[in-house]
């Protein structure tokens, strides 16, 4: 079976006609800017390419945006449910149509330079996807509005969480509850927030001159949703089961591994905060429910703020750059409390 190829898109007809992608969409909506001979140019990229312009491609030229596509790594997992919650919300405001795209986790820069290909878009929300040089120059000759969320580029509208500063929370609590002997269930599949929360936690112990027992910094084998899932928590405290030695405290890269923790934790017979204290981080509404300290994130904030730049940016023509880091803060419940 021949593999499906991917379908030429307005920055091809550009490059091959040796035109600007905003040329094209003039040629594409009949403008009469444009001189005959570049118009015959490109109308013979096209014919040459065998292009066949979508919506969002005769949009350029008007630069008045009908589709704004969301590119995120999952849309099933609660902290991305949550930020969706948040745009879905404020995005009534917007005469806009909404495609949610599912990069999946496992290379998410991948799939988003996969959506970009087909030129689909004439705005863009990305969420918790880096931004790779390919992506970058496919946004900068397109011209259509982008917010990031959830990481930076220098050139772009964002809101970034602070990880680093999270984990730091996380671990100083912890310490600062009386405990000693601390670990840590990190993802199957290393990401850039993963990396990050481990980073600050580390700095945390470090500054209070705690011990580092990396033997109690474990994963789950689960990789699905790059192993932040109950299962791969669940499987994570398994693994400690397996080494014969228990952290006193556990902080989960995210609430949905903690999830899984506490219930492994249940079914060997132990007790929380009584036998292990537990904690996770995202701060998603399921955590009330279990009494889970968490580390919140306030995404539905987040996505209500990056969809009312976007309308900054869409209705006013606000060509200025809007760069946010995000300050989580600590939830503390029972689950942490140090039993005397």
């Amino acid at each position: 079976m021949k593999s499906k190829s991917k379908k030429n898109t307005i920055y091809q007809v550009a490059q091959h006609a040796g035109v600007a992608i905003s040329t094209v969409s003039r040629v594409l909506n009949d403008s009469p800017n444009v001189s005959d001979d570049t118009k015959a140019k490109v109308k013979q990229a096209i014919k040459d390419l065998n292009f066949r312009p979508q919506v969002s491609a005769r949009n350029l030229a008007s630069r008045k945006p009908q589709m704004l596509a969301i590119a995120v790594p999952s849309f099933t997992t609660p902290y991305y449910t949550e930020i969706l919650k948040g745009l879905k919300d404020e995005i009534k405001e917007l005469d806009l149509d909404i495609v949610i795209y599912n990069t999946g986790s496992k290379n998410p820069e991948e799939g988003v330079e996969n959506f970009f290909s087909r030129g689909t878009a004439d705005a863009v929300i990305i969420i918790s996807i880096t931004i790779s040089n390919t992506v970058h120059e496919m946004i900068k000759h397109s011209g259509i509005p982008t917010i990031l969320i959830g990481s930076s580029h220098p050139e772009y509208n964002y809101f970034e969480m602070n990880n680093r500063k999270g984990g730091f929370i996380a671990g100083e609590h912890l310490i600062k509850q009386g405990y000693e002997k601390i670990g840590m269930i990190l993802p199957a599949i290393k990401t850039k927030a993963s990396s990050e929360r481990y980073a600050g936690f580390i700095d945390a112990l470090k500054e209070f001159k705690m011990p580092v027992y990396d033997q109690l910094f474990v994963r789950g084998e689960s990789t699905k949703h790059a192993g932040f899932t109950e299962e791969a928590g669940f499987e994570a405290i398994y693994q400690f089961e397996r080494l014969g030695e228990y952290p006193d405290a556990i902080f989960c890269s995210n609430d949905t591994q903690a999830i899984g923790a506490y219930n492994a934790i249940d079914k060997l017979g132990m007790k929380i905060p009584d036998d292990i204290a537990l904690m996770g981080y995202d701060g998603i509404k399921f955590t009330k429910y279990l009494d889970l300290t968490t580390v919140d994130q306030k995404m539905y904030t987040v996505g209500v703020q990056a969809t009312r730049r976007l309308a900054d940016i869409i209705n006013h023509a606000d060509d200025k750059l809007v760069q946010t880091n995000i300050d989580p803060v600590l939830v503390q419940r029972r689950s942490t409390t140090k039993i005397k």
